[in-house]
């Protein structure tokens, strides 16, 4: 007999409940402390892709892409930006400052860049960085002396502040009404005036710019919960660009001295909107060695003159955002494995392998100790970060330019050998190796 249960006082059964579940989205996350090459890797993913999108940070981020002889540098803009079929998205978990946004648009087009104005999705939800955001940035690092923690000085932490304590300002309010967006400036100024008596702002000259801005970015921004569901819906190909790494997150990265916003995955659901069960591959993008540009522990940092100079030169390790040199140390597969829990990536893009040519022999961390024990979870508080003692394992290293490989099997074996122990120690698939800032340069092993 059928079940008619319910239908006798009127209720529909309930519909069941789709058993399909699509997964078009792939997200590229930073796996150590950034600046691992992800703008490479999200170029390359981005030739298939629909839809790019960026869903945390802002400016404070700096990503490179390399296409031919042309060097293209992005800090808000998804690097998937250069794709001509590619829409690219920023999310309402991004904060956006306008003047820089604006100048990174016109600064690539110079180079090339065009078309962007039919390919750029701006969320309606996202909130402002103004001026004063990165002047009171700036006043809070020098405030914070011997203990500073190494901010951009772009207005990420305070926009983000401003977000949290909700008296931020979001796009949706420049464009719905500019009285009821200039009685909200005048408010948020008046509040950053009383705890900084020395913050000098021209509150007309702003607001002069500001609707300005308005009349600019009207054409872009749109409900992206929308858009984005409709992508999904629609079986498009999505890709999601991370910023800043792992370890930057404000909440399971190396805190204080981390970022304010989450670059983990979590972000994709709350910085765009997206249903967890969209979500598909997870790729961790993971440099052959370990950097970090300002302050806090780093266990595998190799310090003075001698190898950790070698890998900075070779590398080019300065920072594309701030122009500071990166601190630089052996690959650390204990902080790499913690990444991995939080993340569950899929697979592994391992970049610059290239720049450990010339070394006799590379290291790799693979524990901790404190007081000679070693030590099973990654220590939440700096200050035992950095007292841990690392063990290492020590591999010969191949000594050949390995640039112009193409395929895994045609590196030297000691290379072979370097990519296939980091496999092992994270128990992660290394589905690509980059020996190149081209993006010809990444061998594709499956």
């Amino acid at each position: 007999m059928a079940d008619t249960k319910g239908q006798a006082n009127g209720i529909a059964p309930a519909k069941r409940a789709r058993t399909t579940i699509q997964r078009p989205v792939t997200v590229v996350l930073g796996a150590q402390w950034g600046d691992e090459g992800k703008g490479k890797v999200v170029d390359m993913l981005a030739t298939t892709a629909d839809v790019v999108c960026r869903c945390q940070g802002g400016n404070n981020a700096g990503h490179t892409v390399v296409v031919g002889e042309k060097a293209y540098d992005f800090h808000m803009l998804p690097s998937g930006i250069i794709q001509p079929e590619c829409i690219s998205v920023l999310g309402n978990g991004v904060v956006i400052h306008l003047p820089d946004l604006f100048r990174e648009i016109e600064k690539n087009e110079a180079k090339g860049l065009d078309d962007w104005k039919n390919r750029l999705i701006i969320s309606n939800r996202a909130h402002l960085v103004f001026d004063m955001h990165q002047a009171v940035d700036g006043m809070q690092e020098r405030k914070r002396g011997k203990d500073s923690i190494g901010t951009t000085k772009k207005g990420i932490g305070p926009a983000y502040s401003s977000k949290a304590t909700r008296n931020g300002i979001r796009i949706s309010d420049l464009m719905a009404d500019f009285d009821f967006f200039a009685e909200r400036f005048r408010n948020l100024v008046a509040q950053y005036e009383l705890q900084h008596e020395d913050l000098e702002i021209d509150v007309d000259a702003e607001l002069k710019k500001y609707k300005e801005f308005a009349k600019r970015i009207e054409p872009l921004v749109k409900d992206t919960v929308t858009f984005m569901s409709s992508a999904i819906n629609e079986g498009k190909n999505i890709l999601i660009e991370g910023a800043n790494a792992t370890m930057l997150d404000i909440d399971f990265g190396t805190y204080p001295y981390v970022t304010s916003s989450n670059c983990t995955v979590g972000a994709v659901c709350t910085g765009l909107g997206l249903p967890p069960q969209a979500i598909g591959n997870v790729y961790g993008v993971v440099k052959a060695y370990t950097t970090r540009v300002g302050d806090g522990a780093f266990p595998t940092e190799l310090k003075g003159v001698g190898t950790g100079e070698k890998l900075q030169m070779i590398g080019h390790e300065v920072g594309v955002t701030t122009g500071r040199r990166r601190r630089c140390g052996w690959l650390d597969s204990i902080m790499l494995r913690y990444s991995n829990m939080i993340n569950g990536f899929s697979a592994i893009a391992l970049t610059k392998l290239d720049i450990l040519d010339t070394f006799e022999e590379v290291k790799i961390g693979v524990a901790y100790r404190i007081d000679g024990e070693i030590i099973d979870s990654f220590p939440a508080h700096d200050k035992i970060l950095s007292k841990v003692e690392v063990d290492y394992i020590t591999l010969p290293g191949w000594k050949t330019a390995i640039g112009d490989v193409r395929q895994f099997e045609d590196l030297p074996v000691n290379a072979k050998n370097y990519v296939l122990k980091i496999e092992e120690l994270l128990d992660v698939p290394v589905k690509w190796v980059g020996v190149g800032q081209s993006r010809a340069s990444m061998i594709v092993r499956f």
